[in-house]
């Protein structure tokens, strides 16, 4: 699909907008601060585990609470936004993640946690079907890069917060969430700038000012769409299903085999996320260039080999490991996404929000099943398992090849 993006100036004569990268580096930087804060709560697992002398089960439940709250509304959000754009949603979302860990610093039941995460999860699911939205319409149609960078800041801020969890929670309890909330302020004047511009490209366009049109490249049958979009709905559930295994547990994984600290864990999973973050950028950028169907294939399938050692080696492999895994299994997202957009043109917010959404539902649900399975037997037992899961891969054999073959330079 081509995006092609032009604007009438006062004597008629169109030109093309350009690709907006102040915005895009803008919503990154509101991604950053949101998936920071919420990176906060499976961060401070350990502490919360000891306070409230809390099962795997009950850990797993509170995961579960978050991404369902987060998936769930994600679609209905999207659909509706899709008709009905409401750029200031942005501020809303960010104000329901603020609430959240405000409740949560104050938290003195596993009740009250549970709301806590129930409020961040709703902002979340406000967040991230119009922020995708904002990427696509500052994308100039390099929809590839503009989601990269747009998922870029949601990652980066994924691996800050459990680092700065662990130097400002770990030490000092639960109450010092709160000063978390400074940041999820900063994130309400941020997306006020972002919801501005996107209020004004709204006016532009219902003036007929600007004009986007989008010519779908596929010729396929409805049927054959759906089916595509459940191929990638199943390679979503292994990446996510995998992904909670290392987001949730991993510190467990480390502090029992290696008998680590809680901070030296933290900083083990700030690596991990840390290439999470850098091998998003990766993804989309190639996929644009060669086509996101190779992409998705190296990023699930390619990473199972080194998935399934890591349950098998050293600290020092481990981490070597967990740093690779988190380069080429994070490359996929944006490549998928994008891919979904194609087969679906015009349902941004309803696509945005149902992958995300799927993916915070996987994240959910497999951080709530692995922690029953712990219970019933071991954290390494979980990740022997969970390493299996990438061969789910194969699936993408199954993908048309919808993208047109982009020669070198263009």
């Amino acid at each position: 699909m081509k995006t092609e993006t032009t604007a009438t100036l006062p004597d008629n004569k169109p030109i093309v907008q350009q690709t907006v990268f102040a915005i895009l580096f803008t919503i990154s930087f509101g991604h950053l601060i949101n998936d920071m804060l919420q990176s906060v709560i499976p961060s401070i697992y350990p502490v919360i585990k000891t306070k409230f002398h809390l099962t795997f089960t009950q850990i797993g439940l509170i995961t579960f609470t978050y991404q369902i709250t987060a998936s769930l509304l994600q679609p209905f959000v999207g659909f509706y936004t899709d008709k009905k754009p409401r750029p200031y949603s942005l501020v809303i979302g960010m104000c329901f993640t603020l609430i959240g860990l405000f409740v949560a610093s104050m938290a003195a039941s596993f009740g009250s946690l549970l709301a806590a995460v129930s409020l961040i999860g709703v902002g979340s699911s406000i967040f991230h079907p119009e922020s995708s939205r904002v990427a696509h319409l500052a994308s100039g149609g390099k929809k590839g890069l503009a989601q990269s960078i747009f998922q870029l800041g949601g990652n980066t801020g994924s691996a800050i917060g459990p680092l700065l969890a662990a130097l400002i929670v770990a030490p000092y309890g639960q109450s010092n969430i709160i000063w978390f909330c400074l940041a999820a302020v900063l994130g309400i004047i941020v997306l006020l700038r972002i919801s501005n511009w996107y209020r004004d490209q709204l006016v532009l366009r219902a003036s007929k000012r600007i004009s986007i049109k989008d010519e779908a490249q596929h010729t396929l049958s409805k049927k054959r769409v759906i089916f595509s979009l459940s191929i990638l709905l199943i390679l979503i559930f292994s990446k996510y299903f995998y992904l909670a295994s290392i987001t949730s547990y991993y510190t467990f994984f480390l502090i029992g085999k290696f008998h680590l600290s809680v901070q030296q864990s933290q900083f083990y999973l700030f690596a991990f996320l840390g290439a999470v973050a850098a091998g998003t950028l990766i993804g989309g950028p190639i996929g644009d260039r060669f086509g996101r169907k190779y992409v998705i294939w190296v990023s699930i399938l390619g990473v199972a080999p080194f998935t399934l050692l890591l349950p098998y080696v050293s600290l020092f492999w481990t981490g070597i490991l967990s740093v690779v895994i988190g380069l080429i299994l994070s490359s996929a997202f944006s490549a998928i996404l994008v891919y979904a957009t194609e087969l679906v043109p015009g349902k941004v917010g309803l696509i945005a929000g149902l992958f995300f959404g799927l993916a915070f539902g996987m994240g959910g649900l497999g951080s709530a099943v692995l922690g029953k399975l712990a219970d019933m037997t071991n954290i390494a037992y979980v990740f022997k398992i969970c390493a299996f899961l990438p061969l789910i891969g194969i699936f993408t054999s199954l993908l048309p090849d919808i993208e047109p073959k982009n020669k070198p330079g263009e």
